[in-house]
């Protein structure tokens, strides 16, 4: 019998559900899967036992951004993270540079390239600029808002220094997230402009496929105490 045969007869290790779960989140990260899909996937990876049940569930998903086999026998080294590999240089407008929202909207989010600086504009309306999954143009970014009879919203991920330098008139700058230290090599956002019966927030959130690796993590875990309840029921007490 050939490896190729003999590979979904084996059985899956630990790191195997993780690689598919990490493609899984990726996936959700893009738009490819909605939330329901995604809890299906994610449900039937923790549940598998073999190379062959896992196959299926990333069949039709790329595997960071290339088409390849869902599954690997080949170990590969976790990857890994910095905000070095998200400090990319290159054209200081980014991926957009200015928005506005006259009794509309707009949205800046996901995986993105904020630029040296961004200008918006909000006139009985909102704006929602999310540095959770963005690339950064340079190590310091400014964000100059202005926000009249509406609002703008700005989210960065833990480890990020915030600084707030704008100006209020029956409006506000949030300041809540000032003063608290960046990690060695983060990104520093400073957020400028005007509010004039309006707001500007500032606010700081774990990205989310960090928040549903988290969440992942206690399901993977209630799993597993139902699993060792259920030997624990099938040695049965004369084993005690």
């Amino acid at each position: 019998m050939t490896e190729d045969a003999a590979a979904p007869d084996l059985r899956a290790s630990d790191a195997d559900r993780e690689r598919v779960a990490e493609i899984l989140r990726d996936a959700l990260a893009e738009g490819r899967l909605d939330m329901e899909e995604f809890d299906e996937r994610l449900d039937a990876t923790y549940r598998a036992r073999t190379y062959g049940e896992l196959t299926p569930i990333t069949r039709d998903l790329p595997d960071q951004g290339a088409v390849v086999p869902a599954v690997s026998l080949t170990k590969e080294p976790a990857r890994q993270g910095s905000w070095s590999d998200r400090i990319v240089g290159g054209d200081e407008t980014g991926t957009s540079s200015w928005a506005v929202a006259v009794m509309s909207g707009f949205q800046r989010r996901g995986r993105w390239t904020a630029p040296r600086r961004f200008n918006c504009f909000t006139f009985w309306g909102g704006g929602e600029i999310d540095l959770r999954d963005a690339y950064f143009v340079d190590r310091e970014v400014v964000i100059n808002a202005v926000a009249i009879m509406g609002g703008v919203q700005v989210t960065v991920p833990p480890g990020v220094e915030v600084v707030v330098r704008g100006i209020g008139i029956m409006g506000g700058f949030d300041h809540r997230e000032e003063g608290v230290p960046g990690d060695p090599g983060a990104p520093r956002v400073i957020v400028t402009g005007f509010a004039f019966w309006g707001g500007v927030g500032v606010e700081r959130k774990l990205p989310r496929a960090e928040r549903q690796r988290l969440r992942e993590e206690r399901r993977r875990e209630k799993l597993e105490r139902k699993e060792d309840r259920r030997r624990q029921l099938e040695t049965g007490p004369e084993d005690h």
